[in-house]
């Protein structure tokens, strides 16, 4: 019973961030692998946040400990995560998506993902009672690195659009191309100016000089 649920809500949250990671792509030309690393990024900076809080409060062989863990942290995410640009994951996700296959992470780490937001939920009350009643701010690192873990994992199951631009580069460039001043050059009242003499003002003149050589040859 427990395990149809949490199922049903795995597969409910999924649906819901790859909704909105659609729509984000749509708006910005970012897929849920670029969502993903940034979220990566910002929760290796809360982790090493949270690890100085932690050596600065520690025995020595707390602290001796704490350092050796986040050098070998450290190394191992320059061995992986910094190696490898974006753009290679990205890349592989549009491939993916032309031949129409989905991700293969919605089933293998459906387990892992289950697993992340149970731990959310059983959490979410003893942080809160110990940050409010013994003001303990360490917890908080520790629960806001489970949940940025909570949102990579489902950002990495969920399947991108096709290689599409941004819809907001595409309404800048048309309002920039709306604003731009009209290249001709146009008389105070709409008129093209030809030699400094209006349209009007030259047929009065042709005019007058028709009717003068008219007279001349009847004179004769």
């Amino acid at each position: 019973m427990v395990a149809g649920l949490m199922s049903y809500l795995d597969t409910a949250l999924l649906d819901l961030v790859e909704r909105f990671a659609r729509r984000f792509q749509v708006l910005t030309g970012r897929t849920n692998v670029w969502l993903a690393v940034q979220l990566t990024n910002a929760s290796i900076v809360v982790y090493f946040v949270w690890s100085a809080v932690v050596y600065a409060f520690a025995t020595l062989a707390v602290r001796t400990f704490v350092g050796l863990f986040c050098a070998g942290v450290f190394w191992a995410l320059t061995q992986t995560v910094f190696r490898v640009p974006i753009e290679v994951y990205e890349n592989s996700a549009y491939r993916r998506v032309a031949k129409g296959l989905r991700n293969p992470r919605r089933v293998r780490d459906a387990s892992l993902r289950i697993s992340f937001v149970t731990l959310s939920i059983l959490l979410s009350g003893p942080v809160v009672f110990v940050y409010v009643t013994l003001h303990l701010r360490i917890f908080v690192g520790g629960y806001l690195l489970v949940l940025l873990t909570t949102a990579v994992l489902y950002l990495l199951a969920c399947d991108p659009l096709a290689r599409r631009p941004a819809a907001v580069r595409e309404w800048a460039t048309r309002l920039l191309a709306i604003r731009q001043p009209s290249s001709k050059p146009v008389g105070a009242e709409g008129r093209v100016e030809t030699n400094g003499v209006s349209p009007a003002v030259s047929s009065n003149q042709s005019n007058e000089t028709n009717s003068a050589a008219s007279s001349m040859r009847v004179a004769a």
